[in-house]
């Protein structure tokens, strides 16, 4: 039997980028799962890597005052919601140190003084899209494995952190309002008993194989249901459940996906009931989220994040903006009563078609959109059809910008940039290719995604 190695008394002096907890013990470094900055520990060492171990705690000698009770049963399993065990105020906290210390670091600008990090006011039940996987392998607990008797090993949940193959079946969640969670235990409970197959992960066969649902602050519902077998009886079979189960569905779609991975992209996605796609509100505007659009996960805070960019833009009616990376156009309408001329450019052709049916859902007549690669839009002839934008307003994806979109920009040179990121790291990397051409005005934090470690920042940059 491999001995346990347990380090005792550590003290969690911080917490990574990653969400762990930091500790030192003589000239090692140990990731800590559920730690706080101030527990002192018993650590069962659980992981080795070259530069680090990670652990466990198995005894505590002192409390963080930071910490608080998890509120979600899942906690600690389930691979959403690392924080949940940090009282909110000290989220915003690490939060607001990670992204300022990022920016410090990587970009190599100087920085003003950040606006205070802006809290969501809902920190549960925040999430407008959720999606859950079918599996006929769940995870189970070591009780379970010590049974004798049959149990039933489908599930309809979240996979388990760095095991592809396992997911834990849920039981309630805590991300998403009703019926979300009456959806998914319906659906689960329906197929057990029709004795439908779950989706088998490695022989790549199973009747279920995804659900996504997506609800709005409007009240509306769209619901997804992946098929992994092309069996028509079958699947009208769960659709006309769903259909009678929950009447008040604005849109019921599924689709057929015989390939490898449960991407929709490239899908066809058939409607079942209802539309093909719901509407959002968001002050006076409306969207239209169709299932293959990326939407803010967290519309209530998205809203005061616009309110800030729309502050930070502090537009004069006679300017033309350029919307980097526009997805359906919610930055670019957003805008536009604002400005002379609001021009987005994204690569997703159905998310551009959605940002023409949301201006024209508002009455915006001063906005246009055009599908392809950044790096290869923002050239010369574009410039020479539209000119040259006096702001740029870019959100790209965790990754960042591509260095051929920052060189652009670079020579470009509009009077001011607005960077938007979910990532501080590839943001603050971006902007130290920037340093020689612009000055960072302000920052500002702005917490979408309580109970996790992730953070948007703002960031408005000036031409020098």
């Amino acid at each position: 039997m491999r001995k346990v190695e347990i380090i005792e008394k550590l003290e969690i002096t911080g917490i990574s980028s990653t969400g762990k907890a930091v500790g030192r013990k003589d000239d090692l470094v140990i990731f800590v799962n559920q730690g706080a900055p101030g527990d002192v520990i018993d650590v069962k060492i659980v992981g080795k890597e070259k530069k680090f171990l990670i652990g466990s705690p198995v005894f505590f000698h002192e409390k963080s005052p930071d910490r608080t009770a998890p509120f979600c049963e899942h906690f600690g399993v389930c691979g959403g919601c690392k924080w949940q065990h940090l009282n909110y105020p000290a989220q915003l906290k690490f939060k607001a140190e990670h992204v300022r210390e990022n920016l410090k670091k990587i970009s190599k600008m100087e920085l003003p003084e950040a606006e205070p990090i802006m809290g969501s006011a809902e920190t549960d039940h925040y999430r407008n899209k959720l999606e859950y996987t079918f599996s006929n392998k769940r995870w189970l607990t070591q009780e379970e494995i010590q049974t004798d008797g049959l149990i039933n090993k489908n599930a309809l949940g979240f996979h388990i952190p760095r095991m592809f193959d396992k997911i834990l079946d849920i039981n309630q969640c805590h991300l998403q309002p009703n019926p979300s969670n009456e959806i998914r235990l319906a659906l689960k409970n329906f197929a057990d008993t029709e004795g439908f197959t779950f989706y088998d992960i490695k022989k790549q066969q199973g009747l279920l194989r995804n659900l996504i649902i997506r609800t709005t602050t409007t009240e509306e519902t769209m619901v997804i249901v992946q098929f992994g077998e092309a069996d028509e009886e079958k699947i009208k079979k769960v659709m006309q459940f769903l259909a009678e189960q929950f009447p008040q569905l604005t849109s019921l779609l599924y689709l057929v996906n015989l390939k490898k991975n449960e991407t929709i992209y490239d899908q066809n996605i058939l409607t079942y009931a209802g539309n093909d796609f719901i509407i959002e509100k968001m002050g006076d505007l409306r969207f239209k989220i169709g299932p293959k659009s990326f939407f803010q996960t967290n519309p209530k805070q998205a809203y005061e994040l616009y309110k800030k960019i729309d502050a930070f833009a502090d537009l004069k009616g006679n300017e033309l903006v350029f919307d980097l990376y526009s997805g359906t156009g919610t930055i670019a309408n957003f805008l536009a009563k604002n400005s002379r001329k609001v021009i987005g450019i994204e690569s997703v052709p159905e998310a551009v078609e959605d940002a023409h049916f949301n201006s024209k859902l508002n009455q915006i007549d001063n906005t246009e959109f055009y599908a392809g690669d950044m790096k290869d839009m923002l050239s010369g002839s574009f410039i020479k059809v539209h000119g040259r934008p006096d702001l740029v307003i870019t959100d790209p994806p965790r990754m960042g910008m591509h260095q051929n979109v920052i060189k652009a920009l670079n020579q470009l040179k509009p009077d001011r940039i607005i960077y938007v990121s979910c990532n501080p790291a590839t943001q603050a990397r971006d902007m130290e290719l920037m340093k020689d051409h612009y000055e960072v005005i302000k920052t500002q934090p702005v917490d979408m995604f309580p109970h996790t470690q992730h953070i948007e920042n703002i960031v408005l940059l000036k031409s020098k």
